[in-house]
């Protein structure tokens, strides 16, 4: 019994039709690997994110702006600090006003961390209550740079 597959008895003609059965092997592969890993993706801590609001800083004149270079340089209003021990009478100061005046922080954003550090660690034990970052705003721009 044999069958015979095609009308030409001639042998070397090329098949013109495509094997799709490796196609859709690999394709069902695929589906049942990411059918297997996206619950294990999703898999987090339930936490509820706060949302980011850009308000306009309410600017008044018994509010302190603190900035940083990128250098480290501190500037309390504008004029140089000389030291971290000058900063911290500085703060020392301002905390016993009534009312006691907020404190903003503008750094340079090739600043390193540890000078912002130092800066919020001196108003900690200069005992002021608000502290606030000033930023530029992002004009529309998604995502990081």
């Amino acid at each position: 019994m044999s069958m015979s597959v095609g009308g030409s008895s001639d042998e070397n003609t090329v098949m013109s039709s495509i094997n799709t059965t490796p196609l859709v092997d690999v394709m069902l592969v695929l589906l049942i690997i990411f059918l297997i890993t996206i619950p294990v993706i999703n898999k987090t801590v339930p936490v509820d994110l706060p949302k980011a609001v850009n308000i306009p800083t309410q600017t008044k004149p018994e509010n302190i702006t603190i900035a940083v270079d990128k250098n480290g340089s501190i500037y309390w209003n504008d004029k140089g600090v000389p030291s971290r021990d000058a900063l911290l009478a500085y703060i020392r100061e301002a905390a016993v006003r009534k009312p006691q005046p907020e404190i903003h922080i503008r750094a340079d954003k090739e600043t390193r961390y540890e000078s912002i550090g130092r800066v919020m660690y001196a108003i900690q034990r200069g005992g002021i209550q608000k502290v606030g970052f000033l930023t530029e705003p992002d004009h529309g721009v998604r995502g990081y740079r």
